[in-house]
């Protein structure tokens, strides 16, 4: 996740509460996901960017997990993610990003 990104998650954060917010992620392998979500729930883990050391505890989220799937249109959902979903390890993506939401995120 770059720098910018973490800047407006931490503003966001700061603006309307962690409570109030989660993120939604999009990325193509399960272990990008994962450290996006990580720098989202527990901080920045290279420790480079405006998250380093701040745990924001947010959910978070992959577009091709449940929870968000069934929330979208099912015909917009097919045209922006049904290509790319036939691609992606989606098994792989779920349980990578699941596992740092149990474990970091506290809304």
């Amino acid at each position: 996740m770059d720098l910018e990104i973490q800047q407006r998650v931490k503003d966001l954060t700061e603006k309307y509460g962690p409570e109030n917010l989660i993120v939604v992620l999009g990325g193509a392998e399960a272990e990008a996901s994962g450290l996006s979500a990580e720098t989202v729930a527990a901080g920045d883990p290279t420790f480079a960017g405006p998250l380093a050391g701040v745990e924001l505890g947010l959910g978070v989220y992959h577009v091709v997990e449940p929870e968000i799937k069934d929330e979208c249109d099912a015909a917009v959902y097919d045209e922006q993610c049904g290509m790319m979903e036939m691609v992606l390890d989606v098994d792989a993506i779920i349980e990578e990003v699941k596992a740092i939401r149990d474990q970091y995120s506290k809304y």
